[in-house]
């Protein structure tokens, strides 16, 4: 597993102004925008897009964290079916800001939230329940058909959760599932964002979180074969994000001896 960093008083203080601007940006967005939701909730997508977009400028300038993308010309126009590492609660939002029209898969639980779960499910996110077996399943499918039909592209996370950096893989079916039965390449998306905003905890860490595209898996491979492409490919790539991230933080701490 990945070092985890130890967070100093700056760390600490920059979360903790971060958070709260975050939490207040959110109260505010989602009240003047709430006449949208009951007159034209076809818009709310665009509230949840300019509250996401306005924070990570608000991540760049409280906490130094800025966000780069690569690989964005391996994203097909239309029915993209995305899977994620998930390491941050960064990589819900950050997404809004290089998708041209997102739907995130998330927990069920997550719609009980004031107004985070308002705008969750009328921008279109596809909320499940993660105990419903085979019932979930089959209206996921469903779910995520109708977004390709609508021209929007899906992000689901195969883990089903935020996890440390550098943690043993523990990839679900569901993903090989939607795979198979939409009959669409899978693009993975790496990440690092975990070592910046980490899954737990007030601090924030400065500099780059990455964002890497990665090449489509193409439709057809059978299941064993496309989880193991899956995996493989993600792992592979935010490992490499993360340990040229950690390499560039020690660098930059060493302290050059003066001649």
């Amino acid at each position: 597993m990945i070092a985890v960093r130890k967070p100093t008083a700056a760390n600490l203080l920059r979360g903790l102004i971060f958070n709260i601007w975050m939490g207040g940006s959110a109260l505010v967005v989602g009240a003047v925008c709430l006449p949208v939701l009951l007159v034209a909730p076809h818009l709310a997508l665009t509230a949840v897009r300019v509250w996401c977009r306005s924070t990570l400028r608000a991540l760049d300038v409280i906490c130094g964290i800025r966000v780069e993308l690569r690989g964005l010309h391996h994203l097909p126009q239309t029915g993209v079916l995305i899977a994620g590492k998930h390491l941050s609660m960064l990589d819900t939002v950050a997404p809004f800001a290089f998708l041209d029209c997102p739907t995130i898969v998330l927990k069920r639980e997550l719609l009980r939230v004031p107004i985070y779960g308002w705008y969750a499910r009328r921008s279109g996110m596809i909320p499940i329940d993660r105990d419903g077996a085979a019932r979930t399943l089959r209206g996921l499918i469903k779910d995520v058909r109708q977004r390709f039909d609508e021209g929007r592209q899906v992000l689901i996370f195969p883990e089903g959760t935020r996890v440390q950096p550098g943690a043993a893989p523990d990839y679900k079916p569901g993903i090989a599932a939607l795979y198979r039965e939409l009959d669409v390449a899978c693009v993975p998306l790496a990440t690092n964002s975990g070592l910046h905003w980490p899954a737990h905890g007030m601090a924030r860490y400065p500099g780059t979180v990455v964002f890497e595209v990665l090449e489509p898996i193409p439709a057809g491979l059978k299941r064993p074969v496309f989880m193991r492409e899956l995996e493989a490919r993600i792992e592979a790539a935010t490992l490499a994000l993360l340990e040229a991230d950690a390499d560039h933080a020690a660098a930059t701490a060493t302290v050059p001896i003066p001649s």
